[in-house]
């Protein structure tokens, strides 16, 4: 038995779960409203205040989707109770970025800004020049999009410039060393 897929999922006060035809769940809470289609062999069921997820069989593909299944349920209760964000530090001399509008604005030492508009459900937030906060309900979307900015310029190695996560550890490497006669 999966050990995530078989806990129940706690559903908070202001939150209301509905399984529709083909296992479309709709989440709505306080923040908003998640609607999502997941696999229709799963069995959700929402008894009073918790969620629980049952597999109909012990095939593999059934074994992989439980606990699956149930973190995605999960995610969606939490995204519309508290959301969620991705922080971002930008590392390097010269190298910031701004908000124009909702348009995210950064100079990354190219020799043209990068400008990124954010997808539906984002919200950007530049607390500082060297900062990004992504944040929203659909954990998926804030992730894509974070990935997105940091593939603009990817963290190096040698000098550790670039866009990183705040929680992510860059490994360094020696450069090089002058010859030896």
């Amino acid at each position: 038995m999966s050990r995530i897929g078989r806990m129940p999922i706690a559903v908070p006060a202001g939150v209301t779960v509905t399984v529709a035809d083909g296992n479309v769940v709709t989440v709505k809470g306080p923040k908003g409203t998640l609607t999502k289609e997941l696999h229709p062999d799963m069995i959700i069921k929402t008894e009073g205040s918790e969620v629980t997820v049952s597999r109909p069989s012990e095939i593999k593909m059934h074994k992989a989707l439980h606990g699956l299944t149930r973190t995605l349920l999960n995610n969606m209760v939490v995204g519309v109770t508290d959301g969620f964000e991705k922080k971002l530090e930008v590392n390097g001399v010269g190298y910031r970025a701004q908000l124009q509008g909702k348009k995210l604005v950064m100079n990354l030492g190219y020799s043209h800004l990068v400008e990124m508009e954010p997808v539906d459900g984002v919200t950007i937030e530049v607390p500082s020049a060297n900062e990004i906060v992504i944040k929203g309900i659909d954990n998926q979307v804030v992730g894509q999009f974070a990935a997105k900015v940091r593939e603009k310029r990817p963290p190096e190695p040698y000098k550790g410039k670039g866009i990183k996560y705040a929680t992510e550890h860059i490994r360094r490497k020696e450069g090089k060393t002058g010859s030896k006669k």
